[in-house]
């Protein structure tokens, strides 16, 4: 038997590599593991109870703060602050284009502001926007409905939208706008303002805790005012609703709401209850002769202005209580006074001054 020795092969493809040793690894020590406590805070039921109740109690049913939005070049709306609070009827007063609907828009979160925030019955619209609307109605602008349904139909569609609402429940806010007598004819045959107050019935559905209604009574003949007017009374009266509506009407206002709000150029000029505004703004009618005489020797009078002249007489902004000063100085003057009467401005008139309005 014959044995071949091989050489090993010490260069090409199959060389063999020359062995090394590997270095030893280095064992690395991993640090310990954090434990995490958690600690758990123990309160009674009613320790829980009180400070949400109290915030309730306190906060605004609706609050913004610094809301803008701007159109290309045009600033709809600058910087609106506005607080309703819990059972106001709350009136949002403006002419056409001062920034309302808009306004209304980010309220509803129809629109994203460009600043500013928005917070309803406590949650922040925009980063809890379910929680926010979950107990609010609102009708903005013309009232969406299907013609060739019937009013209970019209709310059964929005019923299974919107999570659904019993046939009871419908029959209850049909009753509440007075429409349970046509409740089951088509919205073709509906007046104006019964579509207006069928659409009130939609946003009464979720048991709403606000409702936000864009001129309610926009087109409608005086008949259809008056029966919206006082719908909105009663349901603010009876059922405890926060109502904001926006209106160009002033009488309108006057009429449903306890506090406004006036809005214009896209700026909130002033904001209360409608007496307070009325109070701080009172009045004095003077008539006296020779009348230009008394309109100058009235208007060198520190913290007089006189307002305007109608019928023969001096409409005088200043405090009542000057009443006899004014007098004696009309009459040092060489006029003749006749008559000098307090009064306050009407809302209508407080807008038009407010606005530089008058025609």
């Amino acid at each position: 038997m014959t044995t071949c020795w091989r050489a090993p092969v010490t260069s090409g493809r199959w060389a063999r590599r020359a062995w090394r040793p590997e270095p030893p690894r280095r064992r690395t020590r991993r640090a310990p593991r954090r434990r995490r406590v958690r600690v758990w805070r123990v309160q009674s039921a009613a320790q829980a109870n009180e400070p949400s109740q109290a915030a309730g109690a306190a906060a605004p049913v609706l609050r913004a703060a610094g809301l803008s939005k701007r159109y290309g070049k045009r600033q709809v709306v600058d910087g609106v602050d506005l607080e309703v609070r819990r059972g106001d009827v709350f009136g949002f007063l403006g002419p056409n284009g001062a920034g309302k609907s808009t306004t209304i828009r980010m309220l509803t979160g129809l629109v994203r502001p460009d600043a500013g925030t928005v917070a309803i019955l406590g949650h922040d619209l925009h980063r809890r926007p379910q929680q926010a609307l979950a107990r609010v109605g609102a009708v903005v602008e013309a009232p969406a409905l299907y013609p060739h349904l019937s009013g209970d139909q019209n709310l059964a569609v929005l019923a299974a939208l919107s999570g659904g609402a019993s046939p009871e429940r419908r029959r209850e806010v049909l009753r509440l706008v007075g429409l349970e007598g046509r409740a089951h004819d088509r919205v073709r045959t509906y007046s104006h303002g019964m579509k207006q107050r069928l659409a009130l019935a939609q946003a009464l559905l979720p048991q709403p805790e606000l409702i936000l209604l864009d001129e309610p009574t926009n087109g409608l003949d005086p008949g259809g005012m008056v029966e919206v007017r006082q719908l909105i009374r009663r349901l603010a009266a009876e059922e405890g609703i926060t109502i904001f509506l926006s209106s160009h009407l002033l009488a309108e206002v006057e009429q449903v709401c306890n506090r406004v709000a006036v809005i214009h150029k896209g700026q909130v000029l002033v904001q209360g209850s409608v007496p307070e505004l009325l109070q701080a703004a009172p009045f004095v009618t003077i008539a006296a002769t020779p009348l230009e005489q008394a309109r100058e020797v009235l208007a060198g009078i520190a913290g007089v202005r006189v307002a305007a002249t109608d019928s023969g007489a001096l409409r005088v902004e200043c405090d009542p209580g000057r009443i006899a000063d004014l007098n004696e100085a009309l009459v040092r003057a060489g006029c003749r006074v006749s008559a000098l009467v307090p009064g306050r401005l009407s809302l209508e008139e407080f807008f038009l001054d407010l606005t530089g309005s008058h025609p």
